[in-house]
């Protein structure tokens, strides 16, 4: 592989391009495979990474100077090469080390990860690295940092943290009862007493099922699809009437409404194809409202169908799914009624039912002449992977 590299690029200045090309695709893997899941490089790449965040955190700064970081780190390392590398391999370097840093700093990186899957993502990332420095270090040249040399093997690592991707869990227990003078009398009428007991536990589950996706469980100190604290909140902007409530908009002012807000998220994800948001929900009255009023006295059409046939979800190629929560009445700030925007996919929002609800154990208890069955399910809070792909409109 080596020799057939030097002998189609045989000319200097063509092997230089050459690795200085390779710099710019390990670049490319770095903004696309490793960066978008917040994961950091090794050596000296990464340890500009945890500068960059660090002076984000403290300063506020926006933009990723992670590759200029790289290129200061390197003045010194490149000017004690000069002495003891030679000024050949030390001018490749040059040449390598700014490659790299333009190209990293240049590239954009997706807000959204091309592959959400860690392991499968820093595979991808790590075969074009190894690929990409593989030829870098045929062509004779270096991308920098303390291990770098002619000749030099060391292909840059990839670190994760999980910090950021931490949920919490609970448990949801139930006990069921059924005493024994009460199963002889179902058996005597034909009723199964223990189904309709089992019912009532899943009903009970259900309903600590909304509230966990929905809101969230205090007690636990959760939140949920409709309050997280990371998502965006944004108030309605009044109508021609002076109010911002639908009841007194006209249908083209709900679809303004509806189109700025689908926008809004779209632009927060950077308008990737795959967080275009497809579900809104709002609260049964407002709903109500739109399934039932026409667009104007002498239509058939309903404020809804108008929605659904001109929002900006369907009119870039993809669906849009508008339907009521209980939950949506009152969530806003001040207790304003709230409409929430999202990408129902679970790539950006998720909920893991860790065990299913199942039943743990029975028996009978003589002191009470009954039998007793213990129910139970593990449960984790709703995740959401993207909040900026999640926004609130309050005071629908």
């Amino acid at each position: 592989m080596k020799d057939m590299m030097y002998n189609s690029l045989h000319h200097r200045w063509l092997r230089l391009l050459a690795a200085m090309l390779g710099e710019g695709v390990v670049a490319l893997a770095l903004r696309l495979f490793i960066v978008p899941l917040g994961l950091y490089s090794g050596g000296l790449m990464g340890f500009c990474q945890l500068i960059r965040t660090l002076l984000h955190s403290a300063m506020g700064l926006e933009g990723d100077i992670a590759g200029v970081l790289y290129f200061i780190s390197n003045i010194p390392i490149l000017l004690l090469g000069w002495k003891t590398l030679g000024r050949g391999m030390t001018f490749k370097t040059i040449a390598c080390t700014v490659s790299f840093s333009f190209f990293y700093s240049i590239i954009p990186s997706p807000s959204v990860p091309i592959v959400e899957d860690y392991l499968t993502s820093c595979l991808l990332g790590g075969i074009l690295v190894g690929t990409a420095s593989g030829i870098v270090l045929t062509c004779g040249g270096s991308g920098g940092g303390l291990v770098h040399a002619g000749g030099a093997n060391g292909i840059p690592l990839v670190s994760a943290s999980v910090e950021k991707g931490l949920y919490k869990a609970h448990i949801f227990a139930a006990g069921l009862r059924v005493m024994f003078v009460e199963m002889q009398k179902a058996a005597q009428i034909g009723r199964s007493l223990d189904q309709m007991l089992t019912d009532g536990i899943r009903k009970a589950y259900d309903k600590h099922m909304d509230q966990n996706v929905y809101t969230g469980i205090d007690e636990y100190g959760t939140t949920g699809l409709l309050n997280d604290p990371e998502a965006t909140e944004t108030a309605v902007a009044a109508g021609a009437a002076g109010s911002a409530q639908w009841a007194k908009k006209t249908p083209d002012e709900i679809l303004t409404d509806v189109n700025g807000a689908l926008t809004a998220n779209w632009a927060a994800a950077e308008y990737d194809e795959t967080a275009l948001p497809n579900h809104i929900l709002i609260p049964y009255e407002q709903y109500t409202d739109i399934l039932t009023r026409k667009v104007t006295e002498l239509a058939t059409e309903t404020i809804l169908d108008f929605l659904m046939k001109n929002n900006a979800a369907v009119k870039n190629g993809g669906s849009l799914y508008i339907g009521p929560t209980r939950w949506c009445k009152g969530a806003g700030t001040g207790g304003a009624d709230r409409m929430a925007v999202y990408v129902n996919h679970s790539r950006f929002v998720s909920m893991d039912e860790l065990v299913p609800l199942g039943r743990i154990m029975s028996g009978p208890n003589v002191a009470n002449v009954c039998y007793d069955t213990a129910y139970m399910a593990n449960i984790s809070q709703v995740q959401l992977l993207y909040p900026q792909t999640v926004a609130y409109y309050d005071g629908i």
